[in-house]
């Protein structure tokens, strides 16, 4: 079992997306990696679909899948599941992508994956990314 739910929709459940906040220096290799506001709107689209809110958005890059900042919300009952873009992307944003499978499985949340193809970036894309996420005066707002 991979920590995620396994049929049937739940409508109305509050959840943490997970992106990874892998650094600006792999955005040529890396971009979707590195473009977080891809990886939001990825995450929020697939809420979105199926009935539920975002009501979190965490940006990690090699968290402990244990780590308090993971969990914080869930102690204290605003989230009920855990979203993010990729399997790719959970493994740049967690240390082990097995060890957070366990731990959701032993705190009872589920986590789920869009699954979407990543977008294509080209090199204008690459060049929109990296302004932003280098030049805050440029319009950087922190996603």
């Amino acid at each position: 079992m991979d920590g995620r739910a396994n049929g049937g929709d739940v409508h109305d459940l509050r959840v943490a997306s997970i992106c990874s906040l892998t650094p600006l220096e792999e955005l040529d290799a890396e971009p979707f990696l590195v473009d977080t506001r891809a990886q939001q709107a990825m995450c929020d689209r697939w809420a979105a679909e199926h009935g539920h809110t975002v009501v979190r958005q965490l940006q990690c890059y090699g968290l402990d899948p244990a780590h308090p900042a993971l969990w914080a919300d869930v102690e204290a009952g605003a989230v009920d599941l855990f979203v993010v873009p990729g399997e790719r992307v959970l493994a740049r944003a967690v240390t082990s992508v097995a060890d957070f499978t366990a731990v959701c499985a032993a705190r009872g949340v589920r986590w789920e994956s869009a699954a979407r193809p990543e977008p294509a970036y080209a090199a204008a894309d690459k060049a929109g990314v990296h302004r932003r996420l280098s030049m805050p005066t440029a319009g950087y707002d922190g996603c």
